[in-house]
């Protein structure tokens, strides 16, 4: 960042600042300014001195506040980290621009085509890449994302407002934009930032469908346009394919069902065709030529003269009468896969149309007839786009996953066969006679449900899912559903029983078993199931039925957890186990001539896979991309990286920039595996050790966690549809990853991203591993994200997380162990790297870091204050309001938090 942007950032993080601050003063009142000023200066200088008579200034400033106060402070400091992010993606964009302009970041098409071709590789050969490729972003509800809608809208119409000004949209005189933004801040300031009532699932449906309908159905088609015009291929297929979890997803989620997923589908159809409906009726306000005056081709003499417009006045206008049949017939396709008549009725009645691929084609024959007669001009303009996107939403928009836990699986499929009488105990299988038994019921003609017998609701809830996924596919196509992910995979069977399942509502068929249109995913989540997962994936492909499903569509798909690998064992052993995992995959693949499909499961916080997407992607070991990669995007993730235009834009470039250089790089990364790969293991030995002897064997660390973080209380935050935990139980085992990251973030201890590294380090020769950290992207990557979110992390805040734990023995006793890897860690990363401080090399993000922090500091300060107040029993509301508000505001300055 250049001194001139350094400084262009700070004067708006002033400008929204000191509008914050007037706000406050004329709605909050000028004592609760002067308290949350006070309070910010006691936490700068505590944090820079933390000297005993800076602890106690901001101990007694947050002692001495009253609820309301503490309320308000918190609010406010809320709201501010939320004006500070918009500056700073403001200044993103800028450098962005700045750096694509110049084709210096590979992580942008102009950067990467050249980088390409450095290496040797040829446009043709990005051209033949992305023709057979697929690249998904996977919208998840994972519950992460603490900013309600109404907040998300608010920051959206700052942002507006402020890059309006910049492109000269607006009168931009200062007391106009001033104005402007401060009607929008004095909203905000007045705008509950925490939630009063639970998630339901279909509150996450439409939340997801609005990023679908506000960004991905205008962005993801100019983006592919734009890499046809770069790669000259005008027919280039689409490789970008959005997917969602929502409403698919009930792993641990007792609120999806049938229901649910069939109104998943509803909405994001309503969405899709009501964009569709506008833009037609745009279209046919446009498109006014006369066939008297302008030549048309017979395939649009044809469309209009079949079209229900009667009206004198376009009875010389072929193009609009052609395009009032279209909007005639997607009128009538909307009450068909909606429920629900279209916004606005057509001028007469027309036929439905069977699926998406009629409407494209009824719009080419415009398209193509314009660009005959009249040129260029109409080969890439708004009725070009529209095609596009129809090309990659089609009506369903994104395609759903299923996914489901494989206990479950295994527990419909006993209850099946023993009501059939096929089986009395399924469960008491051992696993060659589960496949054996799966294998023959899959070939099979005779169905195993009974209409008339008794089933555990657990089946017929199970059986209603899939049933709901048969009625999506016949009415949106084979895009709508494309896989079926298993949860907690250990053994082939449990592939094969959802095959089995999918056959009971006629999916799969044992007389055409790659017709199947649901492939079934194993998802390898614990460490031990990754290093499991080459036994499991031989087997499963040893299975003639799998293998049919795969061979048809010539890839198989493989989820690889991030989440619950690192929270079994430290974040060096997931990275590594998830690397070596990746490379036998593909080998089991390749042995069964099939292509390796990886979907990564990853997360916003470096603890569970966070970080940047391009370069996760360009690391990913030699021959395990090849084209085509599925990554989840969760929780607050999606806001910050798809939540205005420009900046999803560049990150749907930066993921394709990653899958091209990941898969058409020179083979190398098999030598720095061969040569560093040993180390690497024992790396990752050791640091499983250190984190395992800390988390899993120390004698009181559970009771410590639930005190000394906000575990407890991040329950009643209500971000999702989903308990935070599997089971009743407290192990930490069967807490769900995310709120144990949420947890550590808000406490600033940030552990799953970094601890276990520095105990790791300490026998390691250091020359090799500054080799590794220079010339090994695997390596590099993984230091570097520690670096992050090493860089938020603070020991001293974290010191009175620990403060909260009523046993001060045991509260010492951890809390120093943990200090005492961060030192370790901390000198290993600066070892490895041979800078002098963390980011050191990362100026930028430094910079943009310590920024932020001296207004999330105080959020943790009253936090604490709050926590302990509760826990010794003031049930008051505000305190419980306090806390959430801190949380928010945490979670919004650390932006990565889960």
């Amino acid at each position: 960042m250049t001194q001139a942007a350094d400084d262009r950032l700070r004067d708006e993080v002033r400008l929204l600042g000191g509008l914050l601050g007037e706000v406050i003063r004329d709605e909050g009142g000028q004592d609760l300014y002067d308290r949350i000023e006070a309070v910010r200066q006691a936490s700068v200088a505590w944090h820079r001195d933390a000297g005993p008579e800076d602890a106690e200034r901001l101990e007694s400033l947050l002692g001495d506040l009253s609820l309301d106060q503490a309320v308000g402070l918190a609010h406010g400091f809320a709201v501010f980290s939320l004006l500070a992010n918009i500056a700073e993606d403001r200044a993103g964009k800028r450098r962005a621009r700045d750096q694509a302009a110049a084709g210096a970041r590979a992580d942008t098409p102009e950067g990467a085509l050249k980088r390409l071709s450095e290496l040797g590789v040829s446009p043709s050969a990005a051209r033949d890449l992305l023709a057979e490729a697929l690249i998904s972003p996977v919208l998840t509800a994972h519950p992460s994302e603490v900013r309600r809608k109404s907040v998300i809208d608010r920051i959206a119409a700052v942002s507006d407002l402020l890059d309006a000004c910049d492109q000269n949209a607006l009168d931009c005189a200062p007391d106009v934009l001033t104005a402007g933004l401060r009607r929008q801040t004095v909203i905000l300031w007045g705008t509950r930032l925490v939630r009063q009532a639970g998630l339901a699932v279909q509150d996450e449906i439409d939340t997801v469908v609005s990023f679908l309908e506000r960004v991905f159905l205008r962005v993801a088609p100019a983006q592919l346009a734009d890499w046809r015009r770069r790669l000259d291929a005008p027919d280039l297929d689409p490789f970008i394919r959005i997917g969602s979890w929502v409403g698919g997803d009930r792993d641990g989620n007792p609120n999806v069902d049938g229901a649910v997923l069939s109104a998943a589908f509803r909405t994001q159809a309503r969405a899709a065709l009501r964009y569709y409906l506008d833009e037609v009726n745009a279209l046919g306000a446009e498109l006014s030529l006369s066939g008297s005056l302008s030549e048309i081709s017979p395939e649009l003499a044809a469309l209009a003269g079949a079209s229900g417009d009667r009206s004198p006045h376009r009875a010389d206008e072929p193009y609009r009468r052609a395009l009032s049949e279209i909007y005639a017939r997607l009128a009538a396709t909307h009450p068909v896969l909606t429920g629900q008549p279209a916004p606005r009725a057509p001028a007469f009645v027309a036929d439905p149309y069977a699926g998406p691929a009629a409407f494209r084609d009824d719009l080419a024959v415009l398209r193509d007839s314009l660009v005959a007669h009249h040129g260029a001009v109409f080969a890439d303009d708004r009725l070009t786009r529209l095609i596009t996107a129809a090309d990659v939403f089609g009506f369903h928009m994104a395609t759903v996953d299923l996914r489901q836990n494989a206990d479950v699986h295994e527990r419909v499929v006993a209850d099946l066969l023993k009501v059939a009488g096929v089986c009395d105990d399924y469960l008491a299988l051992d696993e060659e006679a589960r496949l054996s038994l799966l294998a023959a019921e899959l070939a099979s003609g005779r169905l195993l449900f009974n209409p008339f017998a008794d089933y555990a609701d657990e089946t017929l809830k199970e059986r209603g899912i899939l049933q709901a996924a048969a009625e999506a596919l016949r009415l949106f196509g084979p895009q709508a559903i494309r896989t079926h992910v298993v949860s907690k995979t250990d053994a082939a069977s449990d592939l094969l029983e959802v095959y089995l399942l999918l056959k009971e509502v006629g999916l799969f068929r044992p007389e055409d078993p790659a017709a199947c249109p649901i492939q079934a995913a194993p998802l390898f989540e614990t460490i031990d199931d990754l290093r499991a997962a080459k036994a499991t994936l031989e087997r499963l492909l040893r299975e003639p039925a799998a293998l049919a499903v795969a061979r048809a569509r010539g890839v198989q798909e493989v989820m690889l957890g991030y989440s619950d690998s690192n929270k079994d064992g430290s974040y060096l052993t997931s990275t590594w186990e998830l690397h070596e995992a990746s490379l036998v995959l593909l080998q089991v693949a390749q042995a069964a001539d099939l292509r390796l499909q990886l979907f990564h499961g990853r997360g916003g916080a470096v603890g569970r896979g966070g970080g940047s997407s391009f370069a996760a992607v360009a690391a990913q070991p030699q021959g395990t991309v090849a084209g085509r990669i599925r990554v989840t995007e969760q929780g607050e993730v999606i806001a910050n990286k798809y939540g205005e235009p420009e900046i999803a834009r560049r990150n749907l470039d930066a993921l394709t920039c990653g899958v091209l250089l990941a898969s058409l790089k020179p083979p190398a990364d098999e030598t720095f595996t061969a040569r560093h790969g040993e180390t690497a293991a024992a790396l990752s030995r050791a640091s499983m050790a250190a984190y395992r002897a800390l988390v899993y064997e120390t004698p009181g660390f559970v009771d410590y966690f639930r005190a000394a973080t906000p575990i407890a209380e991040i329950a009643d935050l209500k971000i999702g549809s989903r308990p935070a935990s599997r089971t009743t139980s407290t192990a930490i085992e069967d807490l769900r990853a995310i709120p144990w990251v949420f947890s550590w973030s808000q406490s600033r201890v940030m552990l799953p991203g970094w601890f276990g590294f520095g105990s790791a380090v300490e026998d390691a020769d250091l020359d090799e591993l500054r080799v590794m950290a220079r010339d090994w992207p695997f390596f590099r990557t993984l230091v570097q994200n520690m670096e992050m979110v090493m860089a938020k992390a603070d020991m001293t805040v974290a010191r009175r997380y620990a403060d909260l734990v009523p046993d001060k023995v045991l509260a010492d006793r951890i809390h120093e162990a943990i200090v005492e890897e961060w030192k370790r860690t901390e000198a290993a990363v600066l070892a490895v790297t041979g800078q002098d401080a963390l980011l050191a090399g990362q100026p930028e993000l430094d910079r943009l870091i310590r920024l932020r922090m001296p207004y999330v500091e105080p959020l943790n300060h009253v936090q604490i204050e709050l926590i302990r107040r509760r826990r010794a029993g003031d049930d008051d509301p505000r305190v419980r309001e306090g806390i959430l508000l801190s949380l928010n505001g945490v979670a919004a300055g650390l932006r990565n938090s889960g």
